[in-house]
């Protein structure tokens, strides 16, 4: 299932980098547009875990600094069936982690100093079981590769509209502007797509890694209230989608946009269990 969810999403942004291209610059800026988005592709898919910790400023953690947490990605990876991933610590004050990497054997987790110094022991192993259930699941291979389609999309939508094409009484200018517009739009909603359904079903397997579900409710709630209190330095929107709270605090219309569902449900969800 997985792989067929990336393979629909590199096509989707195929498509919107070869319209944006051949709008703009006709038949060579679709061909441009296609081998760049394979190129970005190709990049997300290496360099995808490097980049993503780079945003977040991330450090490995050294050897002996938290055993308690180094123990239980140890324990938990091999209840799980997958590698013992490395794990990082980016400086960033907000409680947040994310997971990603291409594969299992390549994967990493990364956490938010302010998740280890404001949230209990067994609500950080939560999160972690959480991240490990992505690992697992294989999720980090789409949500790395999306983070950088969505920089991608972007970038070509802003380049597209400084760059000049030259004379062409065929040009819209609203169309242009429709372009600038859209295609940043359509790339948080192809995050939104592949990020909603996912967080239950790592919420589930973090539970049952943990043998109840109570610390990952617990988690739960002190990520959406610590996250709509701390504002992160370090979360970029396309990577929002990574960590396991949205980095962003919304309201009202904004709710739409969220990369995640809402935690409330979430809750509920692990409530049933």
């Amino acid at each position: 299932m997985n792989a067929l969810r990336t393979g629909m999403l590199l096509a989707t942004i195929g498509a919107l980098a070869v319209a944006i291209g051949g709008y703009f610059f006709g038949f060579q800026g679709a061909i441009i547009g296609l081998v760049a988005a394979f190129g970005f592709q190709a990049l997300g898919y290496f360099s995808g875990a490097k980049m993503a910790l780079k945003f977040a400023r991330a450090e490995p953690l050294r050897p002996g600094a938290l055993p308690w947490l180094e123990d239980a990605c140890a324990q938990l990876s091999h209840k799980a069936g997958i590698p013992t991933p490395p794990i990082y610590i980016s400086p960033d004050p907000q409680p947040n982690a994310f997971a990603a990497g291409r594969d299992p054997k390549n994967a990493v987790v990364c956490f938010n100093e302010g998740l280890i110094s404001l949230m209990p022991r067994d609500e950080v192993i939560a999160v972690l079981a959480h991240e490990l259930a992505h690992i697992k699941n294989r999720d980090t291979l789409t949500m790395t590769i999306a983070a950088a389609m969505a920089t991608f999309i972007s970038f070509l939508a802003n380049i597209a509209w400084l760059i000049p094409r030259g004379d062409n009484e065929e040009r819209n200018p609203m169309v242009d502007l429709a372009f600038m517009i859209v295609a940043p739009i359509s790339a948080t909603f192809i995050q939104l797509a592949i990020s909603r359904t996912r967080e239950f079903a790592a919420d589930r397997m973090a539970a049952e890694l943990m043998g109840t579900p109570k610390p990952m409710m617990s988690a739960l709630r002190h990520l959406e209230s610590g996250t709509q209190r701390i504002v992160s330095p370090t979360a970029e929107p396309s990577t929002a989608h990574m960590y396991i709270a949205s980095p962003f605090a919304g309201g009202g219309l904004m709710k739409l946009f969220q990369t995640h569902p809402p935690i409330e449900d979430r809750v509920k969800a692990l409530s049933t269990l």
